[in-house]
């Protein structure tokens, strides 16, 4: 959260949402496994919306759920939804969501506070597999993750495309193209925006997170982070620009001064 600097993440223990304060200390934990209205199936991604309500992605219940910081369920959308995966908060309480199943990309605009959906619009379509995408708090641009399959094994790889605020593609970049250009294959898995609107990605392959550049210069290659992680499967910024890494190879939170 932009305001507060309370952090929410998604697992799958008995209760599947945890938020915590800018210290580090557990606040809330809600969401177990369940039919019932404030129960989370499978959690695929998590975000916080700017008035402060914690938005998840439900696999195993074709839905996007919103509650508030104390666990209640405020709102539960399922609009028809294949598979919807990943999810990042943009201004103006809009939620920016993918579909991996559908292939296509979603915005949701709601009164979070009423429970109330005022509109799901679908704004992208026809892409591969998209996950994980971000939204730029400074330009409005939104960057999604597609995971392409390829015959054989050990033959996926990962594109990243990156779209305006009017959703004009701007540029895009797959595994093998950046092989061509880098050392390294990457597989990414998370993407965020920092505060200059800088491009930041996940790599699962060389364990490190790796600055792209802004849109207009994409691709650069810049290892922020190139040590000290196991499988880095998330990423956000926190309001004083710290970067949080959640590392599934270690299951913990890993939290980068600026």
């Amino acid at each position: 959260c932009r305001r507060s600097g309370r952090l929410a993440v998604a697992h799958d223990g008995k209760k599947r949402i945890h938020v915590f304060g800018p210290s580090g200390s557990c606040l809330q934990r809600f969401g177990e496994r369940g039919d019932a209205g404030n129960d989370i199936k499978y959690p695929l991604d998590v975000t916080v919306t700017s008035d402060g309500h914690v938005v998840v992605t439900d696999g195993g219940d074709r839905a996007v759920k919103a509650f508030d910081f104390e666990g209640r369920g405020v709102l539960a959308v399922r609009e028809g939804f294949c598979l919807p995966w990943g999810l990042d908060a943009a201004p103006e309480s809009e939620v920016i969501l993918t579909d991996s199943e559908a292939g296509a990309l979603y915005r949701l605009m709601a009164d979070f506070k009423k429970g109330k959906l005022k509109k799901c619009q679908m704004i992208q379509s026809q892409l591969i597999s998209p996950r994980g995408v971000a939204v730029s708090q400074t330009s409005g641009a939104i960057a999604v993750i597609e995971h392409l399959k390829a015959r054989g094994l050990n033959n996926s790889s990962t594109r990243v495309k990156i779209f305006s605020a009017e959703m004009d593609l701007v540029g895009q970049m797959d595994s093998f193209g950046l092989n061509l250009i880098f050392p390294s294959r990457i597989y990414t898995t998370a993407v965020a925006f920092d505060k200059e609107g800088r491009v930041i990605v996940t790599d699962v392959c060389s364990q490190a997170i790796i600055c792209l550049g802004k849109p207009e210069e994409f691709p650069i290659f810049n290892p922020l982070i190139s040590h000290g992680l196991s499988y880095p499967l998330g990423l956000t910024y926190m309001p004083n620009n710290s970067l949080v890494v959640l590392d599934s190879g270690d299951h913990s939170v890993k939290i980068y001064s600026s």
